[in-house]
């Protein structure tokens, strides 16, 4: 079968593969679904109507109901991506899993179809490892919910065909995402290493008693979040010296950003720690369920993107 610019495919419908699903079927793709799990339909069809209304505020001709009929499922990786140009695997990350995943898909994919991965903590070298072929085979690392975020990281090395990250990179942006491409290979990609750095340091003053967790976070929310979702951190800065530049700024606090480096924490994520966490969460959860929470982080992510000159409005 040839490939259709119309299909792709999903392998592994978990969290993350069916928030891709809604995302592509919101702008107007046949979407065929692969996931070990028995429930698969079930679990797919309920993530599509609790994300729906999302995705019809974003997606300015999604249809009013989830897609139901454009959503089609398969017994085997093989049949899932048989004629699709693009495919998403968002399976489990152990490495022999997904070597086993993508021998399979590589047997009956189309020779120009892509493959996209969804790993965070996998690199794509250890991953081409389980292909014969690889050259079809990028890194495709989503921010979750993927279906709400615009970030994509795009990796390629030298064993990437020099038309897949480019094919992958342009069906991103016509579904409304924001790609940024890694020039080499790290551990965690970009993003996840700067949350990580972030988180790093915001439980270190939680367990070192500096502040409560609840506090931290709104440290964040209502501080330099806020500046960087209209920037990054680098360009927030070379505005904080005014018309000086980032060059003045580095002269005015250099040593005080040099003493803070110095003094940040280095905190283990042991039993004691996590038990710091978990009722520091419980306090600023105030009696909402996890369901709870995530509708009314999805209801403010929305707000904000369109209140940024419609810059992240998908579709």
């Amino acid at each position: 079968m040839s490939a259709s610019p119309e299909t792709v495919a999903i392998i592994g419908a978990g969290t993350i593969g069916a928030s891709w699903a809604a995302l592509f079927l919101a702008n107007g793709m046949n979407v065929q679904i692969y996931d070990l799990s028995e429930n698969t339909r079930h679990t797919v069809h309920t993530f599509l109507t609790r994300a729906w209304p999302a995705l019809r505020d974003l997606v300015s001709d999604a249809p009013e109901a989830p897609p139901i009929e454009r959503a089609m499922f398969f017994d085997s990786p093989e049949e899932a991506v048989s004629g699709a140009s693009f495919i998403q695997e968002s399976t489990p990350e152990v490495l022999d899993q997904k070597h086993h995943v993508l021998s399979r898909i590589e047997q009956a994919m189309d020779p120009l179809a892509v493959v996209a991965s969804s790993a965070s903590g996998l690199t794509l070298s250890q991953m081409q490892q389980g292909m014969r072929h690889p050259g079809r085979l990028v890194l495709g690392h989503p921010f979750n919910p993927p279906h709400l975020i615009p970030l994509v990281e795009l990796y390629a090395n030298e064993r990437t065909d020099p038309d897949a990250l480019l094919l992958a990179q342009a069906l991103y942006i016509s579904c409304g995402k924001t790609p940024i491409t890694l020039k080499r290979e790290v551990p965690g990609h970009v993003a996840n290493r700067l949350q990580a750095a972030l988180w790093r340091e915001a439980v270190h003053l939680v367990v070192s008693g500096v502040a409560s967790l609840e506090d931290v976070d709104k440290a964040v929310s209502a501080g330099p979040g806020l500046r960087w979702a209209t920037a990054g951190p680098s360009m927030i800065f070379n505005l904080g010296a005014g018309h000086a530049g980032i060059g003045t700024f580095c002269e005015r606090f250099g040593s005080s950003f040099h003493r803070w480096w110095d003094d940040l924490g280095d905190p283990r994520l042991d039993q004691v720690t996590v038990t710091a966490l978990s009722a520091g969460l419980a306090q600023a959860a105030k009696g909402n369920s996890i369901a709870d929470l995530e509708a009314s982080r999805d209801r403010r992510l929305i707000a904000l993107m369109k209140v940024l000159d419609g810059r992240y409005v998908l579709g």
